[in-house]
């Protein structure tokens, strides 16, 4: 899968549809309604719910944090893929329908907390800290589940496209007057599609949107930069990030597609998909898992101090960051599937594994260009059993990786010992800080091999990872691994400073792993 951004993503042209689900408090949907729409798509449940929990459902540490920043364009994420031919707007609306029932976290909603409903933490944690269970954040957020009925399609257009003035009267002695009203072109170029689509994911998928996310189609165009396929819709799914990972992005296409084959079929809407666990039932895990040993709280103090009281901040010069500014993306295809190969060979002679190599990389280069060591926080999913492979949800939790030994044996322990830190819930940890304390700067990796998952998609449905188009303070980099080769993406903040800091240290991070002595020996 493809990682991108909404401004440079691969987009086909065409007329763009936008699918939108209506939201209802579970008590208010009849018994005998159903939540299917056409085409013979049977529900995964029928009628009224459960009344919601009194203090709501679970809310995680990363969804507290994320939500809690309150209305903004920019946080939401998609994935794209292209099906394999035609397909009606209600043949698409059917299949996302189901996949919404499939998958707990599609129908859950934030709103603040009522003042005179007490937080969940205050209720439900009584047993939290040393000896007793973990427990969850300290939230000021309300996360119910609600019912998703069959909603309506609008089509979208270009933001900036003027709109056609239409005259009417108004009865009135003025006489004739002139209204602008959006009248949708049919069809639109891509950069045109890709405009409207940052528009529209930027407004309604809200953290406190309901629902937070929405189906487009792209269709009656093609586009021979993505697929030589005429009639193939392409799919944009996007979701504000409280609701969905890049792993869940995976399952996301994978149900889709099996959905629409099997009603095609005339099987069961989930025929052959495993039955996925809710995301809440994660977070209720999490909060139940015993709090973390002394000797990983104390290592998270340290790792603190070391930063002056914060997370890891990028330690060369960025510029003015003391306010979020425009992005800049780049994107590198640093080796091919043949070059990958023999990079992750000389890491298994070394007793280590690829990601060692990258660690070891950094870690010189921070040393030789900062004085520095390596210190980054690093997200560790957090699907740490079989049942939750399925699911759509978080599932994340933040580390930090810290390294000075540029060895790669010294950088795969690094490694190890921050997937350590990651496998305990942080919200007990982060409690005595008031969360997670950061600043400008703050340096994030994170590290997915998409042939190691046990949820991945055919490349011919030509899938892709966009991420927003936001304003930034700090650096994230992506290393992306998959069967066509080893691709990074770092986001980081568009001052002069940072883009000549940041093109020196990319081409030397790109120089260090494709050292000739092992890619081309």
């Amino acid at each position: 899968m493809r990682l991108t951004n909404v401004a440079q993503m691969h987009a086909r042209p065409g007329r763009l549809s936008s699918y939108s689900v209506v939201a209802q408090p579970a008590a208010a949907v009849a018994p005998d309604r159903g939540v299917g729409a056409g085409f013979s798509a049977e529900p995964q449940q029928n009628g009224a719910q459960a009344a919601a929990p009194p203090g709501g459902l679970p809310v995680s540490f990363d969804q507290n944090r994320h939500v809690s920043f309150g209305s903004r364009p920019g946080s939401w994420m998609a994935v794209s893929f292209q099906l394999d031919g035609p397909a009606s707007l209600d043949e698409i609306a059917a299949v996302w329908q189901v996949v919404i029932q499939r998958h707990g976290t599609l129908r859950t909603v934030f709103e603040w907390r009522p003042e005179h409903l007490p937080r969940r933490s205050d209720t439900h944690h009584a047993n939290s800290g040393p000896g007793g269970d973990s427990g969850g954040p300290i939230s000021d957020l309300l996360l119910q589940e609600v019912a998703m009925l069959p909603g309506t399609w609008e089509q979208l257009s270009d933001p900036e496209s003027p709109r056609a003035p239409i005259g009417f009267s108004t009865g009135s002695r003025a006489g004739l007057q002139t209204a602008h009203l959006a009248a949708p072109r049919e069809q639109l170029n891509a950069a045109e599609v890709k405009a409207a689509l940052r528009a529209h994911f930027d407004t309604v998928c809200d953290p406190f949107g309901m629902p937070s996310h929405r189906l487009c189609v792209i269709d009656d165009g093609e586009s021979a930069a993505v697929r030589e396929t005429a009639g193939s819709p392409q799919i944009v799914i996007g979701s504000d990030h409280s609701h969905v990972d890049a792993w869940s992005l995976l399952v996301l296409v994978r149900d889709f597609n099996a959905v629409l084959n099997n009603l095609r079929a005339g099987h069961p809407a989930a025929h052959g998909l495993p039955a996925p666990e809710s995301f809440a039932a994660h977070t209720r895990a999490m909060e139940a898992k015993p709090f973390p040993p002394e000797a990983v709280v104390t290592r998270w103090r340290e790792i603190l101090e070391a930063g002056g009281g914060v997370m890891p901040t990028f330690p060369l010069p960025l510029g003015d960051i003391s306010l979020p500014v425009s992005e800049k993306v780049e994107v590198r295809d640093v080796l091919d599937s043949a070059e990958l190969n023999k990079l992750e060979a000389h890491a298994k002679a070394e007793g280590v594994r690829l990601i060692a190599v990258a660690v070891s990389v950094m870690t010189r280069l921070f040393r030789e260009l900062g004085d520095q060591p390596l210190r980054t926080v690093f997200p560790v999913h957090s699907r740490d059993e079989p049942r939750w492979f399925d699911s759509v949800g978080w599932f994340i939790t933040n580390a930090v990786l810290e390294n000075d030994d540029d060895s790669l044996r010294g950088s795969y322990q690094a490694v190890k010992e921050a997937i350590r830190l990651g496998s305990h819930p942080l919200a007990p940890i982060m409690r005595p800080y008031g969360g997670m304390p950061a600043e400008p700067g703050m340096f994030a990796m994170s590290w997915l091999d998409h042939r190691r998952l046990p949820v991945n998609v055919d490349e011919a449905l030509n899938a892709q990872h966009i991420s927003a188009v936001v304003q930034t303070d700090g650096v994230m980099i992506w290393f992306v691994v998959n069967e066509t080769g080893l691709h990074l993406r770092c986001r980081y903040p568009d001052t002069p400073q940072a883009r000549e800091t940041m093109h020196t240290w990319l081409e030397a991070v790109v120089e260090g792993l494709r050292a000739p002595s092992i890619v081309e020996g």
